[in-house]
Formats: structure tokens, sequence, C-alpha cells
């Protein structure tokens, strides 16, 4: 969210702002919502909407992350396995859902508007990537994974395949798909 200084938002209009904005992104698109139809939608001005945040993408991803944050839960299992599971497998459902057909739609988009692609990258996907990193990293420190684990590219080689069948392929993403992926990708990295 936008870190401007001055009076302090008002709860009430925010949260009329954010679920404004995630309504118009599920009925019309990303393309067709403007700062004008969310700022009639929440009943505020424009200006109230320019000055929390930088443009019609910052206010679209943080009306969306709103809504999404609840059904991304971050596990603490005391596995990594089941943690990474879980995580994974919580991100493919939100992905394969009504609301988590979004994220294509913005990465489609955000080819095009650098503000939405930077947008979803700051909002979702890197808040994401925290996620997985912690539990990974936990499951070093417990020494469930090896001390050296590249941890980045762990990610990359776990969550990857799920967007290469989201955007690419187009192919099954199911708790299946999810398990044998984990599975594969543990053998690699757990300590011996």
């Amino acid at each position: 969210m936008n870190t401007k200084r001055g009076r302090p938002r008002n709860a009430e209009a925010e949260k009329a702002v954010l679920a404004a904005s995630y309504d118009l992104l599920l009925e019309i698109g990303f393309g067709a919502v403007t700062v004008d139809k969310i700022a009639e939608r929440a009943q505020v001005s424009k200006a109230t909407i320019y000055k929390w945040w930088a443009n019609k993408a910052a206010v679209v991803m943080d009306g969306f992350m709103s809504a999404a944050a609840a059904r991304l839960p971050v596990p603490d299992t005391g596995s990594v396995f089941n943690d990474i599971l879980i995580h994974a497998t919580n991100l493919a459902q939100f992905l394969t859902s009504r609301e988590g057909k979004i994220i294509t739609e913005l990465i489609g988009e955000g080819q095009f508007d650098q503000g939405l692609a930077e947008a979803y990258r700051s909002r979702y996907f890197n808040p994401r990537r925290l996620e997985a990193r912690l539990l990974l990293e936990r499951g070093v420190q417990r020494k469930e994974l090896k001390e050296t684990l590249d941890i980045e590219l762990t990610i990359d080689l776990i969550y990857g395949p799920v967007f290469y069948r989201l955007l690419l392929t187009g192919e099954q993403i199911d708790d299946t798909f999810i398990k044998n992926l984990v599975t594969i990708a543990f053998e690699g990295i757990q300590s011996s």
C-alpha cells in the first residue's frame, strides 16, 4: 500500500475502496476497471484513491490481496515437507479458483502495463515467495534440509511448474500433481 504522509486513512473508506476494486475486477476484468468506477462504487472521490494509491494497478492489487489473504495461510506443522505441500496445494487451489484465475489475467495485462507488473510482483508474488523461503529456512534450521540448500532455486523448482501449467500448457493443476511435484523435489533437497 502507498504510505503517503498526511491524515490517516479512514478505515471504512479504505475497506469500501478495496471491496469495490475487487468486485469490479471479478465482474469486468482488470482492463475495464477504472479509478472512476472504483470511486463511484466505493462512494469516495478519485482524489481519495489517488491520495492512498499511486495508480489503478496498486489499488486493484491491494483489493485482490485483501480478499485473497485469508485463503493462503502459512502452515507450521513441524515438518517442512508437509508445510511446503500444504502451502503449494493452497496456492494451486487458489490459482485454479474463479478468483485465482484473475492472476492469469493480471500477468497477461502486466506484459503491457509495467505498473501492474510491479504491483503484482510486489503485492502478490514476492509475499508468496517470502512465505516459501521462511518454510524452507525452518526446514534447514530443523536439519530436515541440507544446510547448503539453494533456497531461491528450490522455490523456483517447486513453484515454477505450477505457473508453467497455469500460463503455458493448461495442463491440470490438482492435489495429485502438487503432491508428486513436492515429493520429487524433496527427494533432491532433503538432507541425508
